[in-house]
């Protein structure tokens, strides 16, 4: 399984760049997937399409974007853009924004990428080492950054089978809701509660399908308002990056 300083090259990293609004940054994170081989400008269009047709739910931390559409004939290769804009963009989140960094995902399925999104998600959520990726002065130094934190075992340990299951969910259950899969795993296992919940990532389509078969959903606001009623307690989260968010959901979702 390839890791995140493996799928994003240092090419695919462009800083400081002029950014009209939010689709002008989509398109530059999507010029870079083309330019590496990644995907074709079909998928740019099919991100922006994405974040139209479902809202800003890609904004997944304050100041953070996460931007992708589902696996499509568009897509050559799994690999990752990162494009920081010279100013603040605004994506239209009601909490999350401005956007000072946005990473863009092309993947050629739901799973090759996992680990390297968890790594992400980690690095992110860690404060000293998303301030210094934020302030890296050149696409060599944010790659060195990532090849030398990541962890190519970021997945948590597991034994026994799970008692319950908890859906994260994100438009196309490739990107977003593995952000969140990640921290909700990370708080799982603070509380000794790992081996006795499943948390499965997964898209707004299979999320209707199996709804019945979890404890609860959780998901971001905008998200949250396409699912509608499923049956079972869907939870939103701002911050897919937070674990003091995602303790208090949780803390919520089963009365502690």
């Amino acid at each position: 399984m390839a890791s995140l300083s493996e799928l994003l090259p240092c090419a695919a990293i462009r800083l400081d760049i002029a950014a009209a609004d939010w689709r002008s940054v989509v398109r530059a994170a999507g010029e870079l997937l083309v330019t590496q081989g990644f995907s074709t400008d079909a998928y740019t269009d099919e991100m922006i399409g994405n974040l139209e047709e479902n809202g800003p739910y890609v904004v997944v931390a304050p100041g953070l974007a996460l931007v992708h559409a589902r696996p499509s004939p568009a897509v050559h290769r799994t690999g990752l853009a990162w494009v920081r804009p010279a100013g603040p963009v605004v994506f239209g989140h009601p909490t999350n924004d401005p956007v000072t960094l946005v990473v863009a995902l092309a993947a050629t399925d739901s799973g090759a990428h996992t680990a390297a999104m968890a790594a992400l998600a980690g690095l992110l959520a860690d404060p000293d080492a998303e301030a210094a990726l934020r302030t890296a002065p050149t696409p060599q130094a944010v790659h060195r950054l990532l090849a030398a934190r990541e962890s190519g075992g970021d997945q948590l340990p597991r034994s026994g089978p799970a008692v319950q299951r908890i859906l994260t969910v994100c438009g196309n259950g490739v990107g977003t809701s593995l952000f969140l899969k990640n921290t909700l795993e990370r708080v799982l296992e603070r509380w000794g509660w790992g081996r006795h919940v499943a948390v499965e990532a997964t898209d707004t389509v299979s999320a209707r399908g199996r709804a019945s078969e979890a404890a609860a959903v959780l998901t971001s606001r905008e998200i949250a308002g396409l699912l509608g009623d499923l049956g079972v307690p869907v939870r939103v989260v701002a911050d897919f990056t937070s674990e003091k968010e995602v303790d208090a959901v949780l803390r919520d979702t089963y009365d502690v």
